[in-house]
């Protein structure tokens, strides 16, 4: 086997770098009316948005504020809303990935003409058109920044659903690391167990011969470990955390992608831990993945040796041992950022295993991974040796 055939795009223009909000008055039109789209409000208070409202003077802007984390259907929709009767016409999303991923949302979903969840129902396939939207990233964790993806959540039906379409691909995003430094460290951690897992789904499949897409991904690992323990201790160094900011935006950008075969089954099991039990989305991942490196490791055991002895410097020749020691040294990086990582740490649920196997059911997710082969049977066994 050898490289796959690939057609990589990716448009979004990066600024990177302290002091880089002024630019948005080079970025976004003169004549531009802004929706300025928030979570829960640290961007006021930490004195971003007033640099933003800075920088977009003299043009029209207005403020929506209450993005949840995973954002919710509902809130976007209000959005969504507020938008057609200001007749705004850019969005400009400053948050984190949920505000990132909303705002990628309400810009299509203010040019759909039917029901707005068949947006996420066809999981963006049917996306026509978005208004034009970029970003002020502050948290470094999804790579939604530079990708064409969004997770969009809806309480009442219990459902979490990643949508993608090339139209979701931000003009720019601004990327300044100083303006992650007033994130708590619980925060940084599930950026840091978000971006680790973003290279593992892409790179810990089966050996293609990629070489340029496996350097590439250990030494995005290699910098998660080295320079995001750097930042996780010590969160006002500007030096590691400008690496973990870079590192965690090339995590999803697509580059990791191009050619090679990808699993995401990681994310797709969290993701129904996320919206059954409130987890965290970085920490349900750091719950999933030890688990089902070790339940696919017969699958995966080219690439499981590779990561033991490239990323963790194993050595030796019992390849078993190796295997088994880098999922060792997985769950404990997880676990030095303060991550539990068995689910009995996050419930107490004696049915967690088959309500989130009803989930995986009713989402149509019965033939994960790169291979198609983990079947309900197989999350099953995943899921109770997560606990």
């Amino acid at each position: 086997m050898s490289l796959n055939n690939f057609e990589f795009y990716n448009p979004t223009r990066i600024v990177f770098g302290k002091d880089t909000i002024k630019r948005l008055n080079d970025l976004i039109p003169e004549t531009a009316k802004v929706l300025i789209i928030i979570g829960g409000g640290s961007v006021r208070k930490n004195g971003t948005l007033t640099e933003v409202e800075e920088a977009l003077n003299p043009r029209q802007y207005e403020i929506f504020e209450g993005i949840e984390p995973n954002p919710i259907f509902e809130t976007c929709m209000k959005a969504v809303e507020k938008i057609k009767e200001g007749k705004f016409d850019f969005a400009l999303g400053v948050g984190g990935g949920s505000v990132m991923d909303a705002t990628k949302f309400i810009a299509a979903a203010v040019m759909y003409s039917g029901n707005c969840w068949e947006i996420v129902e066809s999981k963006g396939k049917n996306i026509q058109h978005v208004i034009p939207f970029g970003f002020l990233a502050t948290l470094p964790a999804t790579g939604s920044e530079m990708n064409k993806n969004s997770v969009i959540s809806r309480r009442e039906t219990a459902d979490k659903i990643g949508i993608a379409n090339p139209l979701l691909y931000p003009i720019f995003s601004i990327l300044d690391p100083t303006k992650t430094m007033t994130l708590p460290k619980h925060q940084i951690a599930n950026g840091l167990a978000d971006s680790f897992v973003h290279v593992t789904e892409q790179y810990i499949t089966y050996d293609i011969h990629a070489s340029v897409q496996d350097r590439f991904a250990e030494g995005l690992l290699l910098t998660l470990i080295e320079e995001g323990t750097e930042t996780f201790k010590h969160p006002e160094e500007y030096q590691s955390r400008a690496n973990f900011v870079w590192a965690a935006t090339l995590a999803l950008n697509g580059l990791l992608a191009t050619g090679v075969p990808t699993d995401w089954a990681t994310h797709m099991i969290g993701h129904e831990l996320t919206i059954l039990y409130g987890i965290d989305h970085g920490r349900s991942l750091a719950i999933i993945l030890p688990a089902l490196l070790n339940e696919m490791r017969e699958d995966k055991k080219s690439k499981l040796l590779q990561y033991g002895r490239r990323v963790w410097g194993l050595k030796g020749s019992d390849e078993n041992a190796i295997i088994d020691q880098a999922i060792e040294k997985t769950r404990e990086f997880f676990e030095s950022l303060g991550i539990k990582t068995h689910l009995r740490d996050y419930t107490q649920d004696d049915h967690v295993v088959e309500k989130v196997l009803e989930q995986l059911r009713r989402h149509h997710l019965t033939a994960l991974g790169e291979r198609k082969n983990i079947t309900l049977e197989v999350s099953r066994r995943i899921l109770q040796a997560s606990l």
